[in-house]
């Protein structure tokens, strides 16, 4: 078997060891293929998961060998954007909704369509499952694995010590329980902020709760009226009422964090609320510092509404079009997309699943996960919406939002300023679209 690389690798050292080896692709002894596959939302447990899967994967076929890359998160998209544009060395590859977008426009990803007709695992999908795997061409770049949604994690000792009976369900009394919980002496602190890597994605969810009643479903940053969401004047107070969850009860060095650090923020008990997606709760029940019974998940907090947006990100599985290995790789994608494989990953990786058959599952309908089952059965307050995260700009978008999310929080740009950069960027280019 493949001796698999799944430590932390530098960049230029991945590179290295990487490009020579796919001379080896053309077969190993006994006529092997070595399949090589990048993950992007990499932590222990999860490589752990997916090495599991993929030695059952090997033992169904012995004439497959899977390599699997496993990158520091943060790092991640820029190593796999490195190793695509070099034209080698990369078979199978994980694809999220916010990289298909420039991935398929530089025909980095192989259209896995025609290579899918017919299969079986289709039909034991969701709708929205199925959805997502093809885009508006009708596509075929990735196979989710499942989708991430958001909830309120929060421990419920603090709320209750803070003389608070429920968990907060709008955004002002999430800023509300959280300020009474902050008390930085006690190393205590209300909320986990997210003011590093892709810290704009929190404030647009403040945002689109705010303009719940005016948003656009098929497109999550537009309203009904074709203007962008960071135009309504309800996402003033939005962005008011978020920045005030830094202000008054985040730790000064949540300025720079990002998933991580947010998440080991909540799971070391410092920290009072987290808003995060579900695959999260693994990660909170292996903490040895707080107990099953201190913490759970809330719905998403509303807007003045009482309305709120959920917009479902699914990732996936995906083929390299530079793959020289394209059957036995769809046969990987296969795989782990479909059947127990499938299943397996998402129970363990704790994500919205895929398959029809996991709304049966008492797992998902107890404990961390009922408030998941919660918005699933109240869709008219918990909207499912489209965020354009396929554009072509997305990481431009991306890179630019965090940029000014930066600023407001060093005091270098005012909320409102914010805003209507927003709403220029993506006025300007729905206008270049068009």
């Amino acid at each position: 078997m493949t001796r698999r690389t799944t430590a932390a690798l530098a960049l230029g050292a991945a590179a290295a060891m990487l490009l020579p080896a796919c001379s080896a692709f053309s077969g190993g002894d006994s006529g092997t293929v070595t399949l090589t596959m990048v993950e992007s939302l990499t932590n222990p447990s999860r490589t752990q998961l997916l090495e599991r899967l993929i030695d059952d994967f090997e033992g169904q076929h012995p004439n497959i060998d899977v390599n699997l890359v496993s990158p520091p998160t943060e790092q991640a998209d820029q190593k796999l954007q490195q190793m695509l544009m070099s034209g080698s060395g990369i078979d199978v590859l994980e694809v999220r909704d916010i990289t298909v977008g420039p991935f398929s426009t530089n025909g980095w990803l192989h259209n896995m369509k025609a290579d899918l007709e017919g299969w079986d695992g289709w039909q034991a999908m969701t709708e929205n499952a199925v959805q997502a795997a093809h885009d508006s061409e009708d596509r075929v770049f990735y196979v989710p694995y499942g989708f991430y949604g958001l909830s309120l994690f929060y421990r419920t000792d603090l709320i209750a010590q803070a003389g608070f009976s429920t968990p907060p369900a709008t955004w002002e009394e999430l800023l509300q329980q959280a300020s009474a919980i902050h008390d930085p002496a006690q190393r205590r602190y209300g909320y986990a902020f997210r003011g590093g890597a892709r810290g704009s994605s929190n404030v647009t969810a403040a945002i689109s709760a705010y303009v719940a009643d005016e948003i656009d479903v098929d497109n999550g940053f537009r309203l009904r009226d074709g203007r962008t969401i960071f135009a309504a004047p309800a996402a003033q107070q939005a962005v008011e009422t978020y920045f005030a969850l830094f202000r008054q009860a985040s730790a000064e060095s949540s300025i720079s964090w990002g998933y991580p650090e947010m998440v080991e923020a909540f799971s070391n008990g410092s920290t009072a609320f987290l808003l995060q997606d579900p695959e999260v709760i693994a990660a909170v029940r292996e903490s040895q510092a707080i107990s099953q019974d201190q913490w759970t998940t809330a719905p998403l907090p509303t807007g003045p509404s009482g309305k709120t947006v959920q917009p479902l990100a699914s990732a996936g599985w995906g083929v390299a079009a530079s793959s020289p290995h394209k059957a036995e790789a769809v046969e990987l994608v296969r795989f782990l997309a479909g059947g127990e494989a499938a299943a397996t990953f998402a129970k363990e990786n704790s994500l919205v699943p895929t398959l029809t058959a996991a709304g049966e599952d008492e797992f998902y309908t107890t404990g961390p996960w009922a408030s998941y089952v919660t918005m699933t059965e109240n869709p008219d307050t918990y909207l499912v919406v489209t965020q354009p995260r396929g554009v072509a700009w997305w990481t431009e978008w991306e890179q630019k939002a965090d940029a000014d999310v930066q600023k407001v929080l060093l005091g270098e740009m005012a909320p409102s300023e914010l805003l209507a950069e927003w709403d220029a960027f993506w006025t300007q280019k729905w206008q270049q679209e068009n």
